[in-house]
């Protein structure tokens, strides 16, 4: 769509508003909105203003000035206004150098498409993303000098079975008893389906919606995959109606990977593959029908998680997740079938086309522009260096003993492993200027200023069970 096509695009659905959105450091979206008249054809030129500092992990106060393009191919009608209003989706720029800005999370994911063209392995990375959410009745939550305490509740939960519903009729999915009964059991199909129906509407392909592990209304809704860069945008505009479309029924959306206690987590299994001329590269005649490319790029992931989980599981509460136990892929190799292997090969279907890569350690808080984009320089590193992905773990693990399984490589244990590891290991990034030693060096600090430092201050509520009368 060009700068004329939008304005005709926004008469066509008689949008007297536009709101301009983009995606800071961390994976949240900013917006600010406009009246059509303002949105001049100019603006996709000369951009719009606004205070950079105000944003998490950007400029500092004095030199916080910055400008957002429009992309105006990626305007759609926004589904929640009250009147018609056309969503643009922001690249930002620097208004003195007009450079595109190193800390855009969408600069570094179209860098990374840009550099796998360069490279001549590919042309296209398809993602393919399984994120997976709690739909709750209520949150609440308080961290204070004095108190310290959360509490969830859900319609769904297994723990709800005594609860005074006027009448009860039971139908609790019980923990990790949750895939994928019918209703009455499952409540949400309803309200998941009007989500996938709003996702349709702004351009979404949508394959599949369920009910997931956990009790709780645990659900995950399927996209058909996408390139890198189309896909996370999508997956901006996933948690952007999922939690609008809650909100609507007076339900709570959460992509916390860990938000009820001995229960499954939400992960975000990511399918991924590499296609050149219309021909995809990793189908071939070696295990689990994958070609030395397919092979190799696992070898780079598998040899880089460490690194990458720092953007793929960003959050110390994504490490209440990776634990064994609970479906978790802690197992740093490879299996065509095993869902406890870092990375699986999906065996549903002989074609070739269908052939992919699935790394199931990222979870739904990560930010995707970056990471897919260091999933996609590992995989990259892991091809042009030939690295061995090791022997596939095709056995269940629960039978295997203490001494096997220490020979398996695992996940980071908690968030400050996975930043050292990325601060250890992260040449594979840098190449082709995808990512910048400032991209990563304001990730790490943020991380640990901003969370990890935080929460090692607070006392947390079970350390007064443990210690209180110590």
């Amino acid at each position: 769509m060009t700068p004329k096509g939008f304005e005709e695009y926004c008469r066509k659905h008689a949008a007297e508003m536009v709101d301009l959105k983009f995606v800071d450091l961390l994976g949240s979206w900013q917006h600010c909105s406009y009246p059509l008249g303002a949105f001049t054809e100019e603006v996709f030129e000369e951009g719009l203003g606004f205070d950079g500092s105000s944003i998490r992990g950007w400029q500092d106060i004095h030199v916080s000035d910055m400008l957002a393009i429009p992309d105006p191919s990626t305007a759609v009608l926004d589904p929640f206004f009250e009147k018609p209003t056309v969503s643009v989706i922001a690249n930002i720029v620097d208004p003195v150098t007009r450079e595109d800005y190193r800390r855009d999370p969408r600069h570094v994911a179209r860098k990374g498409e840009g550099y796998l063209k360069k490279t001549g392995i590919a042309d296209i990375c398809y993602i393919g993303p399984e994120p997976e959410f709690f739909i709750f009745d209520q949150v609440r939550y308080e961290q204070n000098q004095h108190t310290g305490m959360y509490q969830i509740d859900s319609v769904e939960g297994a723990w709800n079975t005594a609860r005074f519903e006027e009448p009860n009729l039971g139908y609790k999915p019980s923990f990790k008893g949750g895939y994928f009964p019918v209703s009455p059991t499952d409540t949400y199909h309803d309200l998941r389906g009007e989500m996938v129906y709003e996702m349709i509407k702004v351009g979404i392909e949508v394959e599949a919606h369920h009910h997931e592990v956990a009790t709780a209304g645990q659900s995950e809704i399927d996209m058909k995959y996408a390139e890198l860069l189309r896909m996370s945008d999508c997956f901006m505009w996933y948690k952007y109606i999922t939690r609008n479309v809650a909100k609507r029924h007076g339900k709570t959306v959460t992509f916390m990977p860990k938000p009820v206690f001995e229960d499954n987590g939400s992960g975000m299994h990511t399918h991924m593959s590499l296609w050149k001329a219309g021909e995809p590269l990793f189908a071939g005649d070696k295990y689990a029908g994958l070609s030395d490319m397919g092979l190799h790029a696992i070898g780079g992931i598998l040899k880089h998680a460490p690194a990458i989980l720092a953007f793929a599981a960003p959050t110390t509460n994504s490490y209440r997740r990776l634990v064994p136990g609970f479906e978790a892929p802690v197992n740093l190799c490879m299996s065509a079938r095993n869902r406890s292997a870092a990375v699986r090969i999906p065996m549903y279907s002989a074609n070739p086309r269908a052939k992919r890569l699935e790394f199931r350690c990222p979870d739904p808080t990560c930010n995707p522009y970056l990471a897919w984009t260091a999933m996609l320089m590992a995989a990259l590193d892991g091809i042009e260096n030939k690295i061995d992905p090791g022997e596939p773990l095709d056995r269940d693990i629960y039978e295997m003993s203490e001494e096997e399984l220490a020979e398996v490589p695992k996940t980071p244990g908690e968030l400050e492993e996975a930043l050292k590891e990325l601060e250890a290991d992260h040449e594979f990034l840098l190449k082709g200027g995808v990512f910048t030693e400032d991209v990563i060096e304001a990730w790490v600090k943020w991380k640990r200023e901003k969370e990890l430092y935080e929460l090692y201050l607070r006392p947390h509520p079970y350390e007064f069970h443990l210690y209180y009368d110590s």
